[in-house]
């Protein structure tokens, strides 16, 4: 009788143990998750900040060939100053507050669109040496700007799926981990552009 009893105990302390080590692993990978999502989005935001720190010079480029072109060149001002002032943390992810900032952002990405077909109009603008340097960096930022959503969502997406799957949703849900929110596509990005020859 004694040694069933100890054999109820024995795997007792296992069960324990076993249970102890599943909390242990799924609360501390969805604390490594959590931190790859917050990295992620800083990553992003240090790319939309490289972008407005490039405005500036790009702007004041285009002033001295297109001084007559102020409306353009103060929306591209207004636009990054308002992307600037919105911020959100890795903390306050929220649907409203994602799209918030990508309506900033895409003002930005909007108002220097404009800046740039400006420059089509002047040619001296277009040789110039600093504006083209500037132009290319812009477009390698936009594209550095890409790959950091893209990375994002990717991180997101697999947060997202380790806090769901069970049984280590129990865990998540015990300790409030919740579910992030990724980028969506640009509203209206579903329909193509259309092209006139």
């Amino acid at each position: 009788m004694q040694n069933k009893k100890n054999w109820i105990w024995i795997i007792l302390i296992v069960f324990v143990v076993i249970i102890g080590l599943f909390f242990y692993s799924a609360y501390n990978g969805f604390v490594t998750k959590d931190e790859a999502v917050k990295t992620a989005w800083s990553n992003v935001e240090t790319q939309y900040q490289r972008r407005a720190d490039l405005i500036p010079n790009l702007v004041n480029t285009v002033k001295g060939y297109a001084a007559h072109e102020q409306s353009t060149l103060n929306a591209v001002v207004e636009a990054r100053a308002q992307a600037l002032s919105f911020q959100v943390s890795a903390e306050d992810l929220t649907p409203e507050r994602m799209a918030e900032f990508q309506r900033a952002q895409n003002q930005v990405g909007s108002a220097l669109g404009r800046l740039i077909a400006v420059a089509e109009n002047y040619p001296d603008l277009k040789a110039n040496q600093n504006f083209l340097e500037l132009q290319a960096q812009l477009e390698g930022t936009e594209n550095r700007i890409a790959v950091a959503r893209k990375e994002f969502n990717q991180t997101v997406n697999t947060y997202n799926v380790a806090i769901r799957r069970f049984p280590a949703n129990i865990v998540a849900g015990m300790f409030g981990f919740e579910r992030q929110e990724r980028f969506a596509a640009d509203e209206g990005a579903e329909t193509a552009p259309t092209v006139n020859f």
